[in-house]
């Protein structure tokens, strides 16, 4: 039930339109009540009349064909708004959803992304969140009109022939006691389902965006195997629920079947007794397949909540994922730094089990040069990433300016600082969008100049459209040595009081690294530089 009402939450700034579209669907419902009855007066006063009332058959036989057609015409119209009304609602709060869980993963520090795979989240954001939709489109308004239908199919039943209405009504307890059994199984295997789901998206991501790899080693048939593991067992979850489906459906199935046989013996004993016409009885067919409608769609409602269900609790389980390195209470916006860095008693491990940073204490003076050196895995870019709070030590504190960098507002922190990586991030944007990344508000003759300083300049306008070519997914489209100068380019248009470079030449051949170094150079003139 929490699930249900964190998702009615998202539904609040819609309750208006909601009733509306209830109110519609209440005059749907008692438009499709009304339909079974002009069929019932041609039968009960025309097709088994006095000879005196077979003479107006040819006026009245018409007007109540034509007035079932109008009554068939405005239900659906009724249907068609109020559908559209409820997908509208439904896409809305789907928007809404989406919108809070991709900032949140935003907000969320590195150590949660680094636990799970990026297709995991993707998958959250683009598939699970459809789930609020579901339980909307397919549960709550559903189970409204559902047991609307049923409540008034049931009290015109019982004023046609309240013996074959209870007769009928005999299924009930069964379908429910089915419908309760097969629910557990469909949340659990649905859960399955998208956790296999999401296994597949990540082997194909992970395979598709290492492909130079791949190559490279002669791995694909590898990589085509493992994938095909993941989708057969995909495929092996979608089956188990299929079957729980298929058994469901044939249980509930036959139930009704059998009410209805039960109803059709018992009211033909009715007729033939002459307490109940053969118009009603036919009448009676009707509302029983209305009534047994309600009660399968309620069926398969239940199930598609159960597998919504799946979905909406992993997104919720993000979005109450807390941020670890979150600001203090009292922390401030700085607009300016003088960019001297201390490390006072500072432990950190990525873990309890795996520490990593052993009691460092370490003073760096403001526009200071520092350069930490260490064999792999000895620290070096987990000491620097401590700096802009990319984690927060486990003990101690990382000092900026002589104040704990836990003090200071993340945002504003970040803005004082500029970063070059070993393997530079680029994005599948153009090379001018890519250079302003950490400065939108940047202008042309700004990029222009960061890019000159990078010694990129030459290279860009080479390219087909300039500043305006697309780099490609990851920077795909340029060399590992071009994606570094856009790189640099970039932390000299941010112009930051503080400077990390995390091995940023160290995957370039020795030319290219000769050619870098020169503008790195140039780039550490004036900050802190670690």
């Amino acid at each position: 039930m929490p699930i249900y009402r964190r998702v009615l939450r998202y539904y609040q700034p819609f309750w208006g339109r909601t009733v509306v579209g209830l109110l519609l669907s209440l005059v749907g419902i008692g438009l499709n009540l009304l339909k079974p009855w002009p069929f019932k007066i041609i039968v009960d006063d025309f097709l088994r009349p006095a000879p005196a009332a077979r003479g107006e058959w040819r006026t009245w036989v018409p007007l109540l064909c034509v007035a079932l057609v109008v009554l068939q015409f405005v239900w659906g119209i009724m249907n068609w708004i109020t559908n559209y009304l409820f997908v509208k609602i439904g896409l809305q709060a789907l928007l809404k959803l989406r919108t809070d869980l991709y900032p949140h993963l935003h907000r969320l520090p590195l150590k949660f992304h680094d636990a799970r795979r990026s297709a995991d989240s993707s998958f959250r954001v683009a598939y699970d969140s459809q789930s609020i939709q579901t339980i909307y489109n397919k549960g709550f308004t559903n189970i409204f009109a559902s047991v609307i239908a049923l409540i008034g199919t049931f009290i015109v039943m019982l004023k046609l022939d309240w013996v074959l209405t209870l007769l009928s009504l005999a299924i009930v307890p069964l379908i429910v006691a089915a419908i309760y059994f097969f629910a557990r199984r469909i949340r659990r295997e649905s859960t399955s389902i998208q956790e296999h789901e999401c296994a597949v998206l990540a082997q194909a991501q992970e395979g598709l965006s290492s492909i130079r790899m791949v190559h490279a080693f002669g791995r694909e048939d590898f990589e085509v195997m493992q994938f095909h593991q993941q989708a057969q067992q995909s495929l092996q979850a979608n089956l188990r629920l299929t079957l729980t489906n298929v058994n469901s459906a044939l249980v509930i199935s036959t139930l009704m079947v059998i009410g209805t046989a039960a109803m059709y013996y018992v009211g033909t004993l009715h007729v033939l007794a002459g307490t109940l016409s053969l118009g009603s009885l036919l009448v009676f067919s009707a509302y029983l397949l209305m009534l047994y409608q309600p009660l399968e769609s309620l069926t398969y409602t239940t199930w598609a909540m159960e597998g919504a269900t799946a979905g909406a609790k992993r997104c919720f389980e993000v979005l109450d994922r807390q941020d670890d390195v979150r600001d203090s209470p009292n922390a401030v916006d700085i607009s300016s730094a003088k960019g001297a860095i201390g490390f006072h008693s500072v432990n950190f491990g990525y873990a309890e089990s795996r520490s990593v940073l052993h009691d460092i204490n370490l003073s760096i003076a403001s526009n200071q040069i520092v350069g930490l050196v260490g064999g792999t895995g000895a620290g070096k870019s987990t000491l620097i990433s401590l700096v802009p709070r990319f984690y927060d030590s486990t003990t101690g504190f990382v000092m900026l300016d002589d104040r704990d960098v836990r003090e200071i507002t993340k945002k504003s922190l970040r803005a004082q600082i500029a970063i070059v990586l070993q393997d530079t991030l680029l994005f599948s944007t153009t090379v001018r969008e890519n250079i302003a990344y950490g400065r939108s508000d940047a202008t042309e003759g700004e990029i222009i100049e960061a890019a000159r300083r990078a010694q990129a300049d030459e290279l860009i306008q080479q390219m087909p459209q300039g500043y305006n070519s697309l780099v490609g997914e990851r920077g795909g489209h340029l060399s590992v040595g071009q994606r570094q100068r856009i790189g640099i380019a970039r932390a000299f248009l941010k112009n930051a009081p503080i400077l990390l470079l995390d091995e940023p030449t160290s995957a370039l051949d020795p030319a290219t690294e000769a050619a870098i170094m020169v503008t790195i150079k140039e780039l550490m003139r004036g900050p802190t530089t670690l």
